[in-house]
């Protein structure tokens, strides 16, 4: 007769400090695995670069364009919510040259380019409707602080700011997880005077930071006019201040109003890092102007800084443990700057604290 093992692992109460990709596919396995889960988010909602913006003329993907699948855990995982993603045709991305010149027509890939409908973030808020619905995400939530919690020592506690400058204190937690960008993550432990192990693998970590342009030209959807400007609906340039041009109305489940999302080279976004908006956004139109050949002058027009944006040398691992102090750290940073890195980081780091 054979011995059965009825021993299970006691249930943890996790804290998670963001809501991004990595953040939520954590979550979410550890949900799975009955723990207790709460993730605080200091935006609106959860997404991180997986973000919407919508404007009158239409949705902008303005962090993450798109996404390949190359882990099979990650293609099960989409396959949970079916029919919000969908393939885009930007398997054709052209390369250009400084001018606008295609000088590759299109890059050779096995894989697919996929997007959320009807936007970008639909994924990952898809993804945490169930902490929503148990009201264990709370969102405009800032954590500044992680200590010791003062009725249990051997729990932690979070200090968070909440909007209009509130402050709160959330306890009793077995383990904190970090799924934030390296940088932030570092910050916020040593505000907290936290020593991780690995400290100096962490410190090495590089993310550069993307100023993104958003444009739209409703005039251009007339009779007998399909498209304003270039063939192609999306590229990458060499040119010096733009490194990736997507037209957002060629994506599935989009408005049809002719809208570009550019993205500034990483080199000219840390150049230009604390520039003014305004600044900003009148060079990167010249530049739009310069490689599209679009001269007319768009109905809506807006920049956004994203601070961490792109990996340029990552942690060499899928995430950061520490058992003896119960504190993790995830994100696409560990492994690069793919979507599906932010996914496998989240989900590694789960099924290490489980």
């Amino acid at each position: 007769m054979t011995k059965t093992n009825t021993q299970t692992k006691p249930v943890q109460n996790f804290a998670i400090i963001g809501a991004g990709m990595a953040g939520i596919t954590c979550a979410r396995t550890l949900m799975q695995a009955g723990h207790r889960v709460t993730v605080f988010e200091k935006s609106k909602g959860a997404s991180g670069r997986l973000s919407t913006r919508s404007s009158s003329f239409g949705s902008f993907d303005h962090g993450a364009q798109y996404f390949t699948v190359r882990d099979g855990r990650f293609a099960q995982a989409l396959a949970t919510t079916p029919n919000i993603c969908k393939p885009w045709s930007a398997n054709a991305v052209r390369v250009l040259d400084a001018m606008g010149r295609v000088v590759e027509a299109a890059r050779n890939t096995q894989d697919k380019h996929w997007v959320a409908t009807p936007g970008m973030n639909a994924l990952v808020k898809a993804w945490a409707q169930p902490l929503v619905q148990n009201d264990t995400i709370h969102f405009e939530s800032k954590v500044f602080k992680i200590e010791r919690d003062t009725l249990h020592p051997e729990l932690w506690q979070l200090h968070s700011e909440e909007p209009e400058g509130a402050q709160s204190v959330f306890s009793g937690f077995d383990q904190v997880l970090l799924a934030v960008p390296s940088d932030q993550a570092i910050d916020l432990l040593r505000n907290s005077g936290i020593k991780m192990e690995q400290a100096a693998a962490l410190n090495k970590v590089q993310v550069a930071p993307c100023w993104t342009l958003m444009v739209a030209f409703p005039n251009a959807v007339q009779p007998g006019l399909i498209t304003l400007g270039p063939q192609w609906n999306a590229a990458r340039s060499v040119h010096h201040r733009v490194a990736w041009l997507a037209r957002e109305s060629s994506k599935p489940g989009r408005d049809q109003v002719e809208r570009w999302t550019v993205q500034a080279s990483a080199a000219w976004s840390q150049e230009h890092l604390e520039d003014a908006p305004e600044r900003v956004q009148a060079k990167l139109l010249k530049a739009f102007s310069e490689i599209t050949g679009i001269r007319a002058t768009p109905a809506h027009a807006d920049v956004h800084r994203w601070r961490y944006a792109k990996t340029l040398q990552p942690l060499g691992a899928t995430h950061m443990h520490s058992k003896k102090q119960g504190i993790g750290l995830c994100g696409d940073w560990c492994l690069g700057h793919r979507v599906e890195d932010a996914f496998v980081s989240g989900l590694e780091l789960a099924l290490a604290v489980i």
